[in-house]
């Protein structure tokens, strides 16, 4: 139902040209290639209609921005429901295979250097995702750092009486991305390279909460069409992420 808000209307029956695919049997057919990652080709005209079909009616609505308005959708729900826990945010990426190549591609430095491309994440302290940014497999996570920080998908609220907490693994560490990070009055908490937990005084130690992120990655890699990237378009495995993230916060939104 949801969907169906900012979705066009299925065409009328006996309107003059030929008949569309009506909007559900689309829904229907783009959940099964985010799911099982298959591709465009595989599909069987007999499950969803054509897939050249398919394929054209998700270019479309990917053009005019409905996987990101759905993706704020589910943000605004699930913020209805539970409330955002913008309080301890946490930031990771993802790397995975590109075999097709494209746009936002590169060779992975920890895959014997094949092409890929990541996915990263901004979430809030249960781990709903907040921010979706790709990148090639070779790009530095620390280069996306502040993108994420800056393009969450409903306005932070003012920090000027509540401190926001900010978590990011040893990837992140630099001095640049803690200096952007007070400047947007966040307090950080970034491991440093080559010093253990142990080292930490207690009194400056919090319980593990960045794991929120990592699991927030593990679900999405449930949806098979983020485990590999086979889009050559950047803007189509972009939209996918948003697909996925919205199923992702409908299910948080709704677990009691």
């Amino acid at each position: 139902m949801r969907l169906e808000q900012i979705l066009p209307p299925d065409k009328a029956p006996g309107t003059v040209g030929r008949p569309a695919l009506p909007n559900r049997q689309v829904i229907n057919g783009l959940l099964h290639i985010l799911r099982t990652g298959c591709q465009w080709k595989s599909l069987k005209t007999s499950w969803f209609g054509a897939s050249s079909s398919l394929h054209t009616r998700y270019q479309a609505w990917r053009r005019s921005g409905v996987f990101r308005k759905l993706f704020k959708l589910m943000v605004q729900f699930y913020h209805r429901r539970k409330r955002i826990k913008w309080h301890w945010q946490a930031i990771d990426s993802k790397s995975v295979p590109a075999p097709l190549g494209g746009a936002q591609t590169g060779k992975n430095p920890t895959d014997r250097g094949k092409l890929g491309s990541k996915r990263h994440i901004l979430v809030d302290g249960r781990g709903a995702p907040l921010a979706i940014e790709i990148s090639g497999a070779h790009s530095h996570d620390k280069n996306y750092a502040v993108k994420l920080l800056d393009s969450t998908i409903v306005p932070r609220p003012k920090t000027v009486y509540r401190v926001h907490h900010l978590c990011g693994d040893k990837g992140y560490d630099s001095e640049d991305i803690r200096q952007a990070a007070h400047e947007r009055q966040y307090h950080v908490h970034i491991a440093r390279r080559g010093v253990t937990v142990t080292e930490i005084p207690k009194k400056k130690r919090y319980p593990a909460r960045r794991w929120v992120v990592e699991r927030t990655l593990s679900w999405q890699n449930d949806f098979r069409s983020l485990r590999i990237r086979w889009s050559k378009n950047p803007d189509n495995w972009l939209a996918f992420n948003h697909f996925a993230s919205a199923l992702v916060l409908w299910q948080m939104a709704t677990k009691s």
